[in-house]
């Protein structure tokens, strides 16, 4: 099992270290909501299902009205729990239909970082950005690290960054973290202000 801190709650952190789905999952949720909301939204996932991890093949299969209202309870699972419960469950069936639901297969096997990139593009609600910052994480914090991962994952895999969720181990990280994303906007704000 790996250590992972991106949901900064203990039981969370546990099922996405021991879980390839759940950490697939955390990523998919992790746009327009606090990393730490993201992230913990798996093992939130898991427990309104009863379930202890999630199931790639129970998901893709549950009614999809039934699983809306699941990420819809108070908490909320996301700012959108609606469209997200769909974008889980199509990636859910994704990988039921070309991984026979192992979330895991996606890199277990990927000759180099190009084709493991390639696989994640794949992915139903991955865009490029998404899928290199999984990749860096695959590499940074799971092991997961095929010929030319580091490249394939653009500047997210760069060594010593302090870029996105492929980058946070503690609080410490998460912060440093924070503080280039807001560098980043208020960067592209003044950009976009003066015209560039």
């Amino acid at each position: 099992m790996t250590e992972i801190h991106l949901a900064q709650q203990a039981e969370a952190d546990e099922l996405l270290g021991r879980s390839p789905l759940a950490a697939l999952v955390g990523m998919l949720l992790d746009q327009q909501v606090p990393m730490e909301w993201a992230f913990s939204g798996p093992y939130t996932i898991a427990q309104r299902l009863g379930e202890d991890d999630l199931d790639a093949h129970r998901i893709a299969a549950y009614d999809p009205d039934a699983f809306a209202a699941l990420l819809s309870d108070k908490p909320a699972v996301h700012r959108y729990p609606g469209s997200m419960a769909k974008r889980i469950q199509q990636l859910c069936a994704f990988l039921v239909e070309e991984y026979d639901g192992r979330a895991e297969a996606v890199w277990a096997d990927a000759a180099d970082g190009a084709e493991l990139l390639g696989r994640l593009l794949a992915l139903p609600g991955f865009g490029r950005q998404k899928a290199q910052i999984f990749l860096a994480l695959l590499g940074k914090q799971y092991g997961v690290r095929p010929r030319g991962w580091r490249e394939a994952a653009g500047a997210y895999g760069e060594s010593g960054a302090y870029r996105s969720a492929a980058d946070i181990t503690g609080p410490e990280s998460l912060a440093k973290v924070r503080a280039f994303k807001q560098e980043a906007k208020r960067a592209a704000k003044t950009a976009k202000s003066s015209g560039n």
